[in-house]
């Protein structure tokens, strides 16, 4: 991913002589946000930019030249990656698909084949590696916290066969039950919801603002401005109203797995 804007703010605060400390102190930021943007994983809020140009005497550029979210999925979702593993707080939702950090192989794999044009042996390969090194962070018994927020579609499209279904979903009832992750199903019964048309992740931080994840065919979005950030929280929020309750959720799970084993 280019990184132009990235490069030149940190020419300019090099040419202005400050630190990324420095520069944080005066932007009202924090340096680990400076980091993240001069490295190219943060795009900053319009109002992060004006605060940028008062702290470095660039008059309007860093606010008038701010990247346009229209990059690759590939891209965007690295960046996106990155930032998972730093967050405190990670909310999911899914309308098709289980996560990523949530698959198991087989699942992952069966996903993976329904792709078009399809991915080669070692692109499978790779794709599966770093899925599963994704889900390394629940290995951590307390951070970060997981909201998992599931659309009842996601478990009744049999991807990949009964027994590999039955798999996934026990996988995941077993991290609810160890309370790892906290898990909410959103019933059919539930009819419109405000996140029915793509999926979602919003991650929160210790030291930077939070960040939102929207995916879809073909496109991604990586979301810093804190205005976009905010309405994805409320409207996770809002559908997260009309889900299950936790332990309802893990029946159900439990009980569509079982229907799965029958079908063996």
């Amino acid at each position: 991913m280019s990184n132009i804007y990235g490069d030149w703010l940190k020419a300019q605060r090099k040419a202005a002589g400050l630190t990324q400390q420095q520069l944080a102190d005066d932007a009202l930021m924090t340096r680990t946000h400076i980091a993240h943007i001069e490295a190219g994983r943060r795009t900053p809020s319009r109002e992060d930019a004006v605060r940028l140009d008062r702290a470095l005497g660039t008059g309007d550029v860093l606010r008038s030249f701010l990247p346009q979210e229209d990059v690759a999925v590939a891209d965007y979702f690295e960046a996106a990656r990155q930032l998972e593993k730093q967050a405190t707080e990670i909310r999911e939702f899914a309308i098709s698909f289980v996560p990523g950090i949530l698959q198991t192989e087989a699942y992952m794999r069966a996903v993976l084949s329904t792709a078009f044009p399809p991915w080669s042996d070692e692109e499978c390969d790779r794709i599966v590696v770093t899925r599963l090194e994704r889900a390394e962070i629940l290995r951590n018994p307390a951070t970060p916290v997981v909201w998992m927020l599931l659309d009842e579609a996601v478990l009744r499209r049999p991807i990949g066969g009964p027994n590999v279904m039955a798999e996934q979903l026990m996988h995941i009832v077993h991290l609810a039950e160890s309370q790892r992750i906290r898990l909410h199903v959103l019933p059919f019964s539930a009819g419109s919801h405000p996140l029915g048309q793509a999926m979602l992740t919003l991650m929160r931080f210790a030291d930077q603002p939070p960040a939102g994840y929207t995916e879809a065919i073909y496109s991604a979005k990586l979301h810093d401005s804190p205005h976009v950030v905010e309405r994805m929280h409320a409207a996770y929020d809002f559908a997260l109203g009309d889900a299950l309750p936790r332990k309802e959720s893990v029946a159900f799970l439990r009980a569509t797995a079982k229907e799965y084993e029958h079908h063996e």
